[in-house]
């Protein structure tokens, strides 16, 4: 039989980018030593750029206009803002099936594949970069940190974020215009209802029982 675990979920609204890096990183601390069960983070951000190493190591930059925040997950620019859900998954990776980074990212593609098929969107995996795409575009981005194999960080789906703002933020390896929201792609649903048909999906794809408060 395949282990369960439970997640805790905390639902957060709208956090400057700097105040949640300060809590992730004082939650993963507190899951290394088993203080907390697995959480999941649901957030927006107000609009912030965040470059990864990628990104600084080859020279790419953000427009004139966009705010920007240096991380150290993986992964080069990824626009935060305001239509856009935000998923830190503060979880021990450890249970059977989570044995590589590659296998984590695969997990977390999956439950976002099937949230959106249960809301009558396909959607795939593509060999450019890891996430999830809706006709060829770029509407989910993932990067992570791990420390003993606890991660911090996690996953943006774009819903109906401003018409050309992620849109005019070049990726790593893509051009201007491959990222882009559901909403341009004229899939009208609401952040609530992404946000419930993600939680109706976690323990079918991550096996994580939601606990209760």
């Amino acid at each position: 039989m395949i282990e369960k675990r439970g997640v805790k979920i905390i639902h957060l609204n709208e956090m400057p980018y700097q105040d949640a890096l300060e809590l992730m990183k004082e939650l993963q601390k507190q899951r290394i030593d088993d203080q907390i069960p697995d959480t999941l983070l649901i957030l927006s951000h107000p609009e912030i750029v965040t470059v990864g190493p990628r990104a600084t190591n080859d020279g790419i930059t953000a427009p004139d206009g966009y705010p920007t925040h240096p991380v150290d997950r993986g992964g080069g620019l990824t626009w935060h803002g305001p239509g856009q859900l935000v998923g830190y998954p503060i979880f021990k990776w450890d249970l059977e099936n989570e044995n590589s980074v590659a296998a984590i990212i695969s997990i977390i593609e999956q439950w976002i594949i099937d949230t959106l098929k249960s809301l009558g969107i396909e959607s795939v995996r593509d060999d450019r970069m890891q996430g999830v795409w809706v006709s060829n575009k770029k509407i989910c981005s993932i990067g992570l940190s791990f420390l003993r194999w606890v991660s911090r960080h996690g996953f943006s789906v774009n819903i109906s974020t401003p018409l050309g703002r992620v849109e005019g933020l070049a990726g790593c390896g893509l051009e201007n215009d491959t990222t882009t929201s559901l909403a341009r792609l004229g899939h009208q649903i609401t952040i609530e209802q992404f946000t419930q048909s993600l939680l109706n999906n976690i323990q079918s794809v991550t096996n994580r029982i939601i606990e209760e408060d």
